[in-house]
């Protein structure tokens, strides 16, 4: 699965502003690093990140990039983030969850 997470599609979130409303829009991209397009993203836009790796919704499925992504969530807030976090590590070798923590800190950083 860790295979699977370097090689999947990342996502780039942007704020689109769309008549009234501002909406953040999924693009999946290659490359295995999201991009913000605002300083900051909600956790239940992480959240929906996490669900899409968790669910195979539009990606391939990963663990690790699901995990990374319940993980912000979880710091941002989002209670149901951190209850799939810790299914979604059930799943999971020590390594591949170190990875998704590895992965979640270096998001942090850019």
């Amino acid at each position: 699965m860790a295979g699977q997470g370097q090689a999947a599609a990342d996502c780039v979130i942007r704020r689109a502003e769309n008549g009234e409303a501002n909406m953040a829009r999924y693009d999946v991209v290659g490359g295995d690093g999201a991009v913000l397009g605002e300083a900051n993203a909600s956790g239940d836009v992480l959240f929906q990140l996490g669900m899409m790796y968790s669910t195979g919704s539009d990606v391939p499925t990963d663990y690790v990039s699901a995990h990374k992504w319940f993980n912000l969530a979880a710091m941002r807030g989002n209670r149901d983030a951190v209850r799939l976090r810790r299914e979604i590590a059930e799943l999971m070798s020590e390594s591949e969850i170190a990875t998704a923590q590895r992965a979640a800190r270096d998001w942090l950083r850019h």
